[in-house]
């Protein structure tokens, strides 16, 4: 098999209309084998946690929770630790932006304002299948740290062998008070209801399989928890001209695809010349960089396209629709292009900028909506970990000069006799 490539005609939706539905978990299924998971572990706490990380994970728990400064982490190399203490530089460089300040303004009189207060406690979750996602502590903690979060723990699956040390090093300089090893629907109950060892989190962010994300979404619909937003397979839409890179392209696409299976890979262009070079490094890469191939080809087989338009304006019209989690833009003008993009998770802009960087190194946050949901929700940031507290102090002149307007209003609600009347009677002083 090799990837699909369609000519799109925005004009004409069948041409595109499956695209646009692409990979989105159908949690509802998942939903059904997680629920009676998540009661259990609000039910019966560490002892069903043991139990359901022996039945799925095959491993037996004698110890849950741990302090990072427990884990030894001299094995890991020098230069390894200094490109985490890189990303962890420049991550809160950029995170450092989104603090807001606190504000009050006199409206009408009368001050009104705006008091932002940190949550009390943040789960980091970070997967540990398919691979291990070190970089995803580093995204999760240091916005919720800069928000004033005082408590931070790490949930993640158990490994054999113990935690790996990367895992615990990169918890340590991220500010993490406790690692969790639990992963999967139990470990996101877990933190949502608290158990006898493990501390109950106001606010769980981070990716992970598709039962930690039915978890998270059952949850935060049951108001238990805070999430970012609903989480599913990873995916890139590479909007580019005949100035790209094919060889570059190709290997965008199939940075995505080793994400897993179910990853999704687009290039948008109106180029056929480039969609022929692209499917020609595709298929080269696959056969001479062998590693994970099955999985990488199995995304490329499955999910992914190249997709012709007649303009690069009709991809930038596409990539709105699409509303993709990684956005490339590789094209004669990147930064003009851009202006016209509404909904996108991140963007990266011109030859130089892979999804690749901004996973591991430029700052950004990684942690983005996937499956359209870019139309709705943003990136991960400090404003995910505060809470927006409005407050106003009356004066009795404002009061009193407003009090007609309140009159009025509450009458034509309905709401005259306790609404209008507790105004009412300070108009008496």
């Amino acid at each position: 098999m090799a990837i699909r490539i369609r000519k799109v005609d925005l004009a004409d939706s069948n041409t595109y209309a499956d695209i646009l539905e692409r990979a989105k978990d159908d949690l509802s299924l998942t939903m059904e084998k997680a629920i009676p998971i998540i009661q259990s572990v609000k039910l019966h706490g560490d002892k069903a946690v043991k139990e359901l990380t022996e039945k799925f994970d095959g491993i037996s728990l004698d110890k849950m929770v741990w302090d990072p400064s427990e884990i030894n982490t001299d094995s890991i190399p020098q230069e390894l630790k200094e490109a985490f203490l890189k990303a962890k530089e420049n991550i809160e460089a950029f995170h450092k932006h989104q603090v807001p300040q606190s504000w009050e303004e006199e409206i009408a009189g009368n001050k009104l304002g705006i008091r932002f207060t940190p949550m009390n406690s943040v789960t980091v979750y970070a997967p540990g299948g398919k691979a291990l996602y070190p970089s995803s502590i580093l995204m999760g903690a240091i916005p919720a740290k800069l928000a004033g979060v005082k408590n931070i723990q790490l949930a993640t699956p158990p490994q054999h062998g113990g935690i790996p040390p990367i895992l615990a090093y990169v918890a340590k300089i991220s500010g993490i008070d406790k690692i969790i090893t639990v992963g999967g629907a139990q470990a996101i109950a877990a933190c949502a209801y608290g158990t006898e060892t493990i501390s109950k989190s106001e606010f769980i962010v981070g990716p992970g399989n598709p039962f930690v994300a039915a978890a998270k979404a059952y949850l935060a619909g049951s108001g238990v928890i805070g999430i970012e937003s609903p989480a599913g397979p990873s995916e890139v839409l590479v909007i580019a001209d005949d100035t790209a890179n094919p060889e570059w392209v190709a290997c965008d696409l199939l940075s995505q695809a080793e994400h897993g299976e179910d990853s999704v890979a687009i290039l948008a262009t109106n180029s056929r010349k480039l969609i022929e070079a692209v499917a020609k490094e595709l298929e080269l890469a696959l056969s001479t960089r062998t590693k994970r191939k099955d999985m990488k080809q199995k995304a490329i087989d499955d999910n992914s396209f190249l997709l012709e338009f007649h303009t690069i304006e009709e991809c930038i019209q596409f990539s709105n629709l699409y509303a993709p989690e990684h956005l490339e833009i590789i094209t004669k003008n990147p930064r003009e292009d851009f202006q016209k993009i509404n909904s996108a998770g991140s963007v990266f802009l011109g030859s130089y900028s892979p999804v690749a960087m901004g996973d591991y190194i430029s700052g950004t946050n990684h942690v983005l909506p996937t499956a359209g949901g870019a139309s709705i929700h943003s990136s991960l940031g400090v404003y995910h970990f505060l809470k927006r507290i409005t407050y106003q102090e009356i004066t009795k002149t404002s009061l009193k000069s407003l009090y007609p307007h309140v009159k009025v209003m509450s009458e034509s609600e309905g709401l005259d006799e306790e609404h209008g009347h507790s105004v009412y009677l300070r108009t008496l002083e």
